[in-house]
């Protein structure tokens, strides 16, 4: 299974796209297809059929999936985008943390 380099919860920004230079929260993560769901970013228009939750049925607002090429972890502490390197701690627990500036993500 491949894996991808964020997590439900990170904070990332867009690097690529029509969403490009946009930030937000990783809502769920599909590693099967290297796809995340990132609150705010991406949203299509859906017509829905009429259903028994949703009588009315419509034009529903929802967020799509990006590739996971396309974000990248965003650093609060620097306010960048930017890479991970994991550090072993003494304790033995393992942490992603930014190349920049040395704060520990998440």
């Amino acid at each position: 299974m491949p894996k991808v380099h964020v997590r439900t919860g990170d904070t990332v920004m867009v690097v690529s796209g029509k969403n490009k230079g946009k930030k937000g929260k990783v809502v769920s993560v599909e590693p099967d297809k290297s796809r995340v769901i990132v609150e705010d970013i991406n949203v299509v228009k859906r017509h829905t059929k009429p259903t028994q939750k949703m009588p009315q049925g419509g034009i529903v607002e929802k967020e799509a999936p990006i590739h996971s090429s396309n974000v990248m972890l965003y650093c609060n502490k620097c306010n960048k985008p930017t890479r991970i390197k994991k550090k072993l701690l003494e304790d033995g627990k393992k942490v992603r943390e930014c190349r920049n500036c040395g704060e520990v993500l998440g």
